[in-house]
Parts: structure tokens; C-alpha cells; sequence
């Protein structure tokens, strides 16, 4: 089979790292991609948003599947046309993508089929003095949304009413562009933040993997939200019984409620929860693989991905199940010195190429490019480092020992990735 991945990501070079192994794939394309995926996938220089260009390379490269692995494009409706052509494809509909593409229908959608998730009201620009009366009543802390995509950085928690204020008339004022047009203002949820992934054929969902994330720029949890600082899988916090109950009470029911509204969901879903005092509850959907959980997750997954993702399309994922690696992973993001503000490109990273000859971490690219023989910083988050062991603890050590091993000044990672579940 050919395989195209449409990204540039980190996510998207484990994505093709994994179908690159498997027995399935005769080729696999990557579109953007980076440096660094062009070791495991042909690398062609169409943009996630180019939806034309997109179709009408899977159309002259006679594509077998398209995996998706950002939001935009599914939003865009990408999977709609490549379906339209008969091109198979593996992400939801820009009728499913919504779920992540609108807080406000996600919001809408939970109420209509009892999903558990926070309290919220909705607010458009036209509203904004009814905005700023909600958070002036509501309980504090409160968290302000932007209603679109916003690259993982449209969220405040608002912890005084003036930073409240401040995050709405700064969402009205065009801080989000258009995904500010509209907020979302919810209750804040108390407890434990974690992630569950679902692969999904429109009837079955699969448990493929949990994480947690790290959202905040700097070590414990401090700066501003980023798209991602680190992550490490499986989450010790979501047990068996916790999975479970997330699958029964926030998956399979929006697979079912979805369906109820003839909309068919096939792909990866992303469910970002909170561990309440009164159980698990929705804090948002993402309708693809999380980044950098990804980059954590993969590393440990035993079952051929590629069969999985064929699988999805074909509709028989209640015939298939998963088997996992018994390892510990975790990955650490070095990003460019400024991110999520701004930033310089094309510093030089050293040390790289020794790094992806070590047996004891994975390299994952996020945003480089090569310079004759030099490898440059071309991004915000730029690289991550997987480690992999029989604990958190050893998979953390082998991570930050590969971080030790680069030499790159203009970079910067977190120093504490992993420490909700580890001592000390």
C-alpha cells in the first residue's frame, strides 16, 4: 500500500515512523514534512491547507490511504473530498471535525447526549458586555475559551476577575483571529488533567493509548500555554476501571450521538479529561492524535499500526484489538528560546546526528531543515526526545540524557516533564 500523512509535525513523523514499519506499507509520502521525517517518508511540499493540492497529489502519487494528522485540513473538509474521488481516507468529516473545529458545538453536542463535561455559556462578539457580566457573577477561577482553532493556545484560566475581563475583551479584539469571534466561558474543573485516545471505525471505538500532557512553557506548570512542553504514556492515573468508564460514559456516547445525527466518525479521537471528585468529565475533544502524546504513545504500541488504521476504514475494528509494549515512555519537547511568543528560525542544532544513531531514545522532528550539513531550528517546537524504559523513571532519564547530548544555545525544554507521577 502507498501511504500519504498529511503534516509536518512531530506528531506526524511518529505517525510515519510507525507506518514506515509496517509490512503494509510499499511507500509511504509525507506532505509538508520536515528534515527529519524525509528519513522515514518521501517529503512533498504541499501545505496542510492546501486542499487541492492535497487531493491532486494523492490523485498523481495514486495514493492508497491518507492518514491526516492536524485538525485544519479535517476541518477544511479534506477527507470529504478524497472520499468524493474515491481516494480512502483515515480522520473524521468536516461534519465530525467540528467536535474540536467549535468548543461551541462540542459544548452543545455533550448537552444533547449527557455527556459529563463543565458548565458554560456561549458568548459571540455582538455580546460582549453580557461576556463580561457572566464573569463578573461566575465563581473563580474560570476558564475563558476561544471558540476555533487556535493552535492549542486559546485558553486562559482566569484565576481574577481582571484577568478575566482581560481574556475576554483581548478574544473580542482579534488575539485569536476569527477563533476568537465566538467564546465558550466555562466552570473550572478541580482535579487531575489526562488523556485518552480512541481509534474509531463510526461504530467501535479502541482505547489506543493515554498520556498526560504538559501545556504550561516552563517548569512547574508556570508561563503561558504552549501546544506542548512534554508528555509520557501511559498515564498511571487512568487505570483499567477508569478507562473503561471513560469509554462507556464520554466515547462510545458520542460515537453513538454522532451517528443519531447521521454523521459517521472515523479516525483518531483525542478526549482531554479531568479526574473529578465526581468522576472523569469531557474538558475538550481533539479529532486527531495528540502532539506530543503522540510521539509517546507509538513508541510503545506492539499492533501494526498500519492494519489498525485499514481496519478503521474498512469497519472492523470490533474484530481487531491492540497490544502494547510492557514499556514506559516519555518525551521531551526543546523548542526555539521565546516560544509561544516569538521566536528566531535557523539556529544550529549540534549533536543531532549522533542523537539519531543512539539506541536509547527516539528523535522526533518537529520543525527543521537542512543546511548542507548542518541541521536548523525552522519553528517554534522544533524536536522531541522520546525515552523509553521498564519505568517512568528510566524512560525519563534516557530522555534528558539524549537533551544533554545536543548543543543548541537558542533552544530550551522543561526540566520536570513526568513529575505528576513521579516521587520527588
Amino acid at each position: 500500500m502507498r501511504f500519504l500523512v498529511v503534516g509536518g509535525g512531530g506528531r506526524e513523523h511518529a505517525l510515519c515512523w510507525s507506518l514506515a514499519a509496517s509490512p503494509l506499507a510499499d511507500a509511504v509520502l509525507c506532505a509538508p514534512g520536515n528534515a527529519g521525517i524525509a528519513r522515514d517518508a518521501e517529503c512533498v511540499p504541499v501545505a496542510v491547507d492546501d486542499i487541492d493540492g492535497l487531493v491532486a497529489l494523492a490523485r498523481a502519487r495514486e495514493i492508497d490511504l491518507v492518514v491526516v494528522g492536524p485538525e485544519l485540513p479535517l476541518v477544511l473538509g479534506l477527507v470529504d473530498r478524497l472520499e468524493a474521488l474515491g481516494i480512502r481516507a483515515f480522520g473524521p468529516s468536516a461534519a465530525a471535525a467540528r467536535l474540536e473545529g467549535s468548543k461551541a458545538f462540542m459544548k452543545a453536542f455533550c448537552a444533547r447526549h449527557g455527556i459529563p463535561t463543565a458548565a458554560h455559556a456561549v458568548f459571540t462578539g455582538d455580546q460582549a458586555e453580557a461576556a463580561l457580566a457572566h464573569v463578573e457573577a461566575a465563581p473563580l477561577p474560570i476558564v475563558v475559551k476561544a471558540d476555533g482553532l487556535a493552535a492549542g493556545k486559546g485558553v486562559v484560566i482566569a484565576e481574577t476577575r481582571a484577568a478575566a475581563r482581560d481574556a475576554v475583551e483581548a478574544a473580542f479584539a482579534g488575539a485569536f483571529g476569527a477563533a476568537g469571534a465566538t467564546l465558550v466561558i466555562e466552570e473550572f474543573m478541580a482535579g487531575e488533567e489526562a488523556s485518552l485516545f480512541a481509534i474509531c471505525d463510526g461504530r467501535t471505538a479502541l482505547e489506543i493509548g493515554t498520556a498526560q500532557d504538559h501545556k504550561r512553557a516552563h517548569d512547574g506548570d508556570q508561563g503561558p500555554n504552549t501546544g506542548g512542553m512534554g508528555a509520557y504514556s501511559p498515564a498511571p492515573v487512568l487505570t483499567p476501571e477508569l478507562i473503561e468508564e471513560v469509554l462507556a460514559t464520554i466515547v462510545r456516547p458520542t460515537l453513538d450521538g454522532l451517528a443519531a445525527e447521521g454523521i459517521l466518525y472515523r479516525g483518531f479521537l483525542y478526549a482531554g479529561l479531568m479526574l473529578t471528585a465526581a468522576g472523569p468529565k469531557l474538558v475538550e475533544y481533539n479529532v486527531r492524535y495528540g502532539d506530543p502524546e503522540c510521539q509517546a504513545v507509538l513508541p510503545r504500541l506492539m499492533t501494526d499500526l498500519g492494519q489498525l488504521v485499514v481496519g478503521a476504514c474498512d469497519g472492523i475494528l470490533e474484530h481487531m484489538d491492540l497490544r502494547w509494549y510492557p514499556d514506559h515512555a516519555l518525551t521531551v519537547v526543546l523548542a526555539a528560546r521565546g516560544y509561544p511568543g516569538p521566536y528566531a528560525r535557523g539556529s544550529v542544532i549540534g549533536g543531532l546526528e549522533a542523537l539519531e544513531e543512539s539506541d536509547d531514545v527516539l528523535l522526533f522532528h518537529a520543525a527543521t531543515r537542512r543546511e548542507g550539513e548542518r541541521w536548523l531550528a525552522d519553528g517554534g517546537r522544533v524536536l522531541g526526545i522520546t525515552g523509553l524504559g521498564a519505568t517512568l523513571q528510566e524512560a525519563r532519564d534516557r530522555a534528558y540524557a539524549g537533551v544533554a547530548r545536543l548543543d543548541w544555545p537558542e533552544g530550551f525544554c522543561r526540566g520536570d516533564i513526568g513529575w505528576r507521577a513521579l516521587p520527588g
